[in-house]
């Protein structure tokens, strides 16, 4: 009955039907986390509730060409090794595991294993350089992990006041990480010397911003992601935040902290935009004291009605030219962000919302691939992992 499952795509322009997605098959309970090869074009490994890792090749059939049973806890985030995707670092419960995919064997034994996190993992990542891993908890703490030398480097705290639900490396900046959490704050750190910088607080700006039809739930963010090192010369030094009230944020960082700057010695300041009879925004673009611009990507934009639980920048094509994300409301979109400047705060929606897709369950992750086609991988509360393909 799965595979008969209809999931449609349609766009502000008309609604065509996607082909049916690949269903990836290999896990047995819910699908948790993805990432894609870069050394490897075609490879996709996965990970879910399970405690599985599954690795899967696009030329081959659906099935999963390794698997590797990790834990008797779930998997939370998965990360390759730059420079090495032989080396894969998993998260399970407290604990963050390297294993190194060519000593395929029964029984998976870890040449690293680090327990630093005092709380349950949420995201892992690792720096471009392979010298550090960061690991983002429930406790609201950052663990910044020295993978060359194997012990701990930093710990981030007295920065969140809630879970920590995601941490990125910030490419242009060696020593700095960005985190969100549960506290609708996002942060950005120089882990040497362990000090936070408030970048945004969505919880404060969640009233002006908010338009009719906007989901009630709170602005905790879910996820963030930041552009890889190679596409800074198009898409500036941004964040794409994931909040819980359905709103997609892309921020650019440097004037979000010197506008928090400003905040600090100040009241909240008021907004020039023109307001609503009800008092809310009627602009989708909020300029920040320095003239920079805030992309809001709401409901009213064609936007999730429901948490945004994941998000990524796209890798296909024209890299980053989208902005990919998914939700709770068992919808997918495709913002066609790039242009948003281009296009102006035009009363269509058609040049900004690329693609919607209706798909069957919750989503917990998404990646995409550098692949003319199976480019958008997608892990969602089933256990079958989802790969369309996206132009």
């Amino acid at each position: 009955m799965a595979a008969m499952e209809d999931e449609k795509a349609s766009s502000s322009n008309s609604t065509p039907i996607l082909p049916k997605p690949r269903r990836l098959k290999g896990h047995t309970d819910s699908t948790s986390c993805c990432i894609a090869s870069r050394d490897r074009p075609g490879v996709i490994v996965t990970s879910g509730e399970d405690g599985r890792v599954c690795w899967f090749d696009m030329r081959c059939k659906d099935l999963s060409q390794l698997l590797m049973d990790v834990s008797t806890e779930p998997v939370s985030s998965l990360c390759f090794k730059p420079g090495n995707e032989d080396m894969i670092y998993v998260s399970s419960g407290k604990e963050i595991k390297c294993f190194d995919v060519r000593l395929a064997n029964r029984e998976w034994k870890p040449l690293e294993s680090y327990n630093y996190n005092k709380e349950e993992i949420n995201q892992i990542t690792c720096n471009s350089k392979s010298s550090f891993l960061a690991a983002a908890d429930d406790g609201g703490e950052v663990k910044i992990i020295d993978i060359r030398h194997q012990c701990l480097y930093k710990t981030l705290r007295a920065g969140h006041t809630s879970i920590c639900s995601s941490v990125q490396f910030l490419p242009w900046h060696s020593w700095e990480v960005i985190s969100g959490g549960l506290d609708s704050t996002l942060l950005k750190w120089d882990f040497s010397k362990g000090r936070p910088n408030k970048v945004a607080d969505f919880g404060l700006i969640d009233v002006s911003s908010s338009t009719g039809g906007q989901c009630l739930n709170p602005a905790f963010i879910h996820a963030i992601a930041v552009p890889e090192v190679d596409m800074l010369d198009k898409l500036d030094k941004v964040c794409a935040v994931a909040r819980g009230d359905g709103v997609v944020n892309v921020i650019n960082i440097e004037s979000e902290m010197n506008a928090m700057k400003s905040k600090s010695s100040s009241n909240l300041r008021k907004r020039s935009q023109p307001r609503s009879k009800d008092g809310r925004s009627t602009s989708n673009v909020d300029p920040d004291q320095n003239g920079k611009k805030r992309l809001h990507l709401d409901y009213s934009l064609g936007g999730h009605t429901a948490a945004v639980s994941a998000l990524t920048f796209s890798m296909f094509g024209e890299r980053g030219k989208f902005i990919i994300s998914g939700g709770n409301d068992k919808l997918v979109k495709v913002w066609n962000w790039s242009s948003y400047p281009d296009a102006g705060l035009s009363d269509s929606n058609n040049a900004i919302l690329h693609l919607n897709i209706n798909v069957t369950h919750k989503v917990n992750h998404l990646c995409t691939t550098p692949a003319d086609t199976d480019n958008l991988i997608l892990c969602d509360t089933s256990k079958v992992v989802k790969v369309y393909s996206i132009t």
